[in-house]
């Protein structure tokens, strides 16, 4: 039993331990040392995560491969962005504990099961760890109704995507005589027809999942969601979670599932297709910028998932290096979001950012970079994200769906530009209160990133093409 591979996800389970009992044992308020704490744990896990090598852990139920270290390390860039962004918002809302940063531990340390799980029991571990962390970070402001709304329906449906996928594992098990990723790649490649049973087994298993992700027709909880949640927190929810769940769908299909593509793409398929169009239209009325902003996530999780579609290992690429470049544009968004303050009162209508091109004109520039590169235009490095799964899908000849995703990037550009409009052309009510410090480094390093990609992106792009070659392999 090759344990040492776990180290990281060892590692941030007794640091979270230690930092529970440092923040229980002190009388006075351990919020912001729990936190650093959190952070600097996050920090050595991510070094250990590059250092471990390839293998097999706990009898084949943990792979550690450069697929699984390329999105632990996105989901731990996430988690710390999502604590930065949460430290001064948090104090200011009267809401900060500390239990908050080690929620968020707990929850990554979920996350990065998930992204290694090797066996579906192993999956179904990691998947509860990260729910049931967020279920109670989605109503961390308990006296705030909207925010106890959003734990409640993020709760009611997250059980039932975990029934839908105790159900597909169950079947899966059935029929195929294990829990193992391996031998259900054995038994999906053995002589003769497919069990129906196996094929029902891997629908619902692909259901849960797209709950997750927020892939329509499992978005229904997205909007609501992120708009009750702390701001913070919905910016967590955005990020790191969606990578890990988006990782953890591509493993499952191109891994025991592989052999299966004929079957699923169809599903992926028509869930992109509907993403894309229901995250496109839907978010044109919205003037809650949070809840633009669930839209605008089920909509890119559609163009994620043309790659998945085209199932090649470009597609796959295409992927990874969309939601690396998502989880960097997304975490730029909620800095200004973050920063949305106006004489201590936290502001959410697309409204309120009326002539922060006078007020706040540095934000106001970020902002730009992070809503053309949200829409996809180029030079910047949502353009790329885009073009990688597009070309993906059109050298396998999907050609509907490429045209359908360059029409619906046309839609949203609307709601895009709309932000922008506002900035620059509406009258200011007020200047926004001063940025905390945390959150100013987020914002500069997601809007560097963001310009900067298209000189140098071959560092991500060759990590990107590693992970998915260590999947295939």
């Amino acid at each position: 039993m090759n344990w040492t591979l776990a180290l990281p996800e060892i590692l941030l389970a007794a640091a979270g331990l230690v930092l529970l009992l440092a923040g229980v044992i002190p009388k006075r308020d351990t919020t912001f040392p729990v936190t650093m704490g959190t952070l600097g744990a996050l920090l050595i896990a991510a070094v250990l995560v590059m250092a471990t090598p390839d293998g097999m852990a706990f009898g084949t139920q943990f792979v550690s491969d450069g697929f699984a270290r390329f999105a632990k390390v996105l989901i731990l860039l996430g988690a710390a962005s999502g604590l930065m962004l949460a430290l001064d918002w948090n104090e200011k809302q009267g809401i900060a504990r500390f239990e908050f940063p080690i929620l968020v531990l707990f929850s990554t340390i979920g996350m990065m099961v998930m992204v290694s799980a090797a066996d579906l029991i192993t999956l179904y571990m990691g998947l509860e760890l990260l729910s049931l962390s967020l279920y109670v970070i989605a109503a961390f402001d308990r006296d705030n109704a909207r925010s106890a709304e959003a734990g409640l329906k993020y709760f009611v449906l997250g059980a039932l995507a975990s029934g839908l996928y105790l159900y597909g594992a169950s079947l899966t098990y059935g029929f195929s005589g294990s829990t193992s990723f391996a031998a259900i790649g054995n038994a999906a490649t053995g002589d003769g027809a497919v069990s129906l049973g196996l094929l029902v087994g891997v629908t619902f298993v692909i259901a849960a999942l797209a709950f997750k992700i927020s892939a329509v027709p499992f978005h229904m909880w997205t909007p609501d969601v992120y708009e009750g949640a702390p701001t913070p927190v919905t910016a967590f929810f955005a990020s790191a979670p969606k990578v890990a769940a988006v990782s953890l769908l591509v493993r499952v299909l191109a891994d025991p599932f592989a052999e299966l593509a004929a079957q699923w793409q169809g599903v992926i398929y028509l869930a992109s297709l509907g993403s894309m169009l229901l995250g496109s239209f839907a978010a044109l009325r919205q003037n809650n910028i949070k809840r633009l902003m669930a839209y605008s996530s089920i909509g890119h999780v559609g163009y994620a998932l043309m790659g998945l579609a085209v199932a090649t290992d470009t597609g796959l690429r295409g992927v990874m290096l969309y939601m690396a470049i998502y989880l960097v544009m997304n975490a730029g968004v909620f800095a200004v979001l973050v920063s949305m303050r106006r004489q201590g009162r936290a502001l959410e209508r697309v409204e309120d950012l009326a002539g922060l091109g006078r007020t706040d004109p540095a934000m106001a520039v970020a902002m730009v970079v992070f809503m053309f590169s949200m829409a996809g235009i180029p030079p910047l490095a949502g353009f790329f994200s885009k073009l990688y799964v597009f070309l993906a899908a059109v050298q396998e000849g999907y050609w509907v769906l490429a045209t359908l995703g360059v029409l619906t990037s046309v839609v949203s550009a609307y709601y895009y530009l709309r932000i922008i409009k506002v900035m620059y052309f509406d009258a200011p009510e007020g200047s926004l209160d001063p940025r905390p410090a945390a959150v100013s480094v987020v914002l500069a390093a997601s809007g560097l990133f963001n310009v900067l990609f298209f000189l140098f992106p071959a560092p991500i792009v060759a990590a990107a093409t590693a992970a998915v070659a260590a999947l295939a392999g």
